[in-house]
């Protein structure tokens, strides 16, 4: 198993209290957050391009990992430490593409997509909704820690995601999580470093 942080923020500028940079800033830095996944995929690609190209920079001279959602060419061209799918034959490409270092990972949103990840050559998985959340509507209910539970037994690590707050994370480390996965509390909030590090 790769040695991947235990919090993953995921960007998403529609939500976000500060432009995507200032956020990027005020995130990458010692005690800030360790992994961070460019999310924002209705972007035309020339400025998806750009955007993560500044986020990658912020990234990586903070020494935290970036990561591209959805579109392996764009991972791969911005020589992304790892990308995160939504079709698990893609996975195997994306393998082939970035490399056995690579960190690749693949959005579950039930326990049997965590095993077919895990067969199908994927790093982690993100498990959601969680808990009730604005931020992931139209994947039904949320999942509940028992899903956690299940999910953790398939021998991959699961990222909880989906309303996961300060004040639930815990459960869901202990529910068998490897870590947690963050968006709209960070993205809205005024201080978006004081809210990854209430995470801790």
């Amino acid at each position: 198993m790769k040695d991947l942080p235990r919090l993953l923020v995921i960007t998403d500028r529609h939500g976000a209290a500060h432009p995507l940079e200032a956020i990027a800033d005020a995130l990458c830095v010692p005690g800030g957050a360790p992994w961070l996944l460019f999310r924002d995929k209705d972007l035309p690609f020339m400025e998806r391009r750009l955007l993560g190209t500044a986020l990658r920079e912020i990234a990586r001279s903070a020494g935290a990992l970036f990561s591209v959602s959805a579109d392996l060419g764009l991972a791969f061209g911005l020589r992304a430490d790892g990308v995160h799918l939504q079709r698990l034959d893609h996975i195997p490409a994306a393998r082939g593409k970035l490399g056995p270092g690579a960190a690749i990972g693949f959005s579950a949103h039930s326990v049997a997509e965590v095993s077919s990840a895990k067969d199908a050559g994927a790093d982690y998985v993100t498990l959601s909704p969680i808990f009730p959340t604005a931020s992931k509507p139209g994947y039904g209910p949320a999942l509940g820690l028992e899903a956690i539970r299940e999910a953790a037994k398939a021998g991959i690590p699961v990222f909880a995601l989906g309303g996961v707050l300060p004040e639930n994370a815990a459960s869901c480390r202990e529910a068998g999580a490897y870590g947690v996965a963050v968006m709209g509390a960070v993205m809205r909030a005024e201080d978006p470093l004081a809210a990854v590090q209430a995470y801790f």
